[in-house]
């Protein structure tokens, strides 16, 4: 667990999200490097003036020095720690970190892949476990599937809470609400809470509306030192707080309706001085619906085991509910690069914050968001992050 005390030192200065949801004919490298580029063309920068590096293991080879070479990058400072689909959010936080301490003042962060391009499911692969895992003796026999062990949370938060999937359909919905004033969401149908029960099951009780979209394409963000925000012609999106924590399995004992949010969220709120009270949007990672619940819960937007009753009736569609969430569509219906949808949370945080959302969906005086989510899988290696964000005026 890590978490650091923040006032402001450092700005996100560019957010670019690459427009393609299909991009057969172009590399994973290829896409890196158009999302750093249209990120750094968004805060008026160059590849010249970036000093540090953070990507994770979607780069090419898994490794950051690859991406750099291919960029032609100088650095000072560079970061490839790998948490699955959090570890953008969880860069955001070192990226500040890096620069208050002086090790870099222009900090990039990128995320591309292409699976449906290769042809990937909806979480409904059998998992090869690498035999050198500890837990591999255990897992191997089971053959899970990532939406095999989602439909296990979801289950069990019905049975202890009495949520109904009806309750956590009005996610989808709420995404799809907002993805249909989005030109590049995958989905821009708006569906009913009808046609999300009436979809495929895919793993009992989660039905194929239930699972988030696969995508190629990626982003990138660009954060700099507060001295180069401030000679910048863009809008002053400071971090205000951030952790990050890596849950365990507690030797078989975990407790499959607690995320790592439970722990970033309260953490990033004190290092913030904010409650949840204070938040105008959240971006929280929406993989599976039941996830976005959850996550609500632990972060303090609700009490526990009442996430299906927050979710539901529109509560998350903006300029309808009480928390304008994802107003790009999310995971749920627009974009999910890699599988990783950490990136697009932050992107579309700072759209809110810079009043560049669509119309339809801007929260009028966005001054504080959230951008939350998990990272690889919840019941077998799980990691979470969450950051603040603030506009200065």
């Amino acid at each position: 667990m890590n978490a650091m005390n923040f006032h402001h030192p450092a700005f996100i200065v560019g957010a670019f999200e690459h427009p393609t949801r299909h991009a057969p004919d172009k590399s994973v490298a290829q896409l890196h490097a158009e999302c750093a580029r249209g990120a750094l063309a968004d805060a008026g920068l160059g590849m010249d003036d970036v000093d540090g590096y953070f990507c994770a293991a979607d780069a090419p080879g898994g490794i950051p020095a690859l991406m750099a070479d291919y960029l032609n990058l100088r650095l000072r400072h560079i970061d490839g720690t790998e948490s699955g689909g959090c570890s953008y959010i969880a860069h955001v936080g070192h990226a500040a970190t890096a620069i208050a301490q002086g090790r870099c003042s222009v900090a990039l962060i990128t995320l591309a892949g292409k699976p449906r391009s290769s042809g990937q499911a909806t979480g409904t692969e059998i998992r090869k476990i690498p035999p050198e895992r500890p837990a591999a003796p255990f897992e191997q026999p089971y053959a899970w599937t990532v939406a095999g062990l989602y439909g296990i949370l979801a289950s069990r938060h019905m049975y202890e809470y009495g949520t109904t999937m009806e309750q956590l359909a009005w996610v989808k919905v709420a995404a799809s609400h907002h993805a249909q004033h989005n030109p590049h969401a995958l989905l821009r149908k708006v569906f009913t809470t009808d046609d999300v029960l009436a979809s495929p099951l895919v793993a009992d009780p989660l039905r194929r509306l239930d699972c988030c979209v696969i995508t190629d394409g990626g982003g990138a963000l660009v954060m700099v030192h507060p001295s180069i925000a401030r000679s910048l012609k863009r809008p002053m999106v400071g971090v205000r707080g951030f952790a990050e924590t890596i849950r365990t399995n507690e030797a078989g004992r975990l407790d499959l309706l607690q995320t790592g949010a439970a722990v970033t969220g309260p953490r990033a709120f004190e290092n913030a001085r904010l409650t949840p009270a204070d938040v105008k949007y959240a971006s929280v990672y929406d993989n599976f619906t039941i996830m976005v619940a959850m996550q609500l819960e632990d972060l303090g937007f609700c009490a526990k085991g009442d996430g299906g009753r927050f979710v539901a009736d529109g509560n998350l569609i903006s300029g309808v509910g009480r928390l304008p969430w994802n107003t790009d569509g999310g995971g749920l219906c627009n974009n999910h690069p890699q599988n990783r949808g950490g990136i697009t949370k932050v992107i579309e945080a700072v759209r809110q914050l810079r009043g560049e959302a669509h119309p339809a969906v801007q929260v009028p005086n966005c001054d504080i968001a959230l951008t939350s989510g998990p990272g690889l899988v919840m019941g077998a290696g799980h990691a979470h992050a969450t950051v603040l964000l603030e506009r200065l005026q």
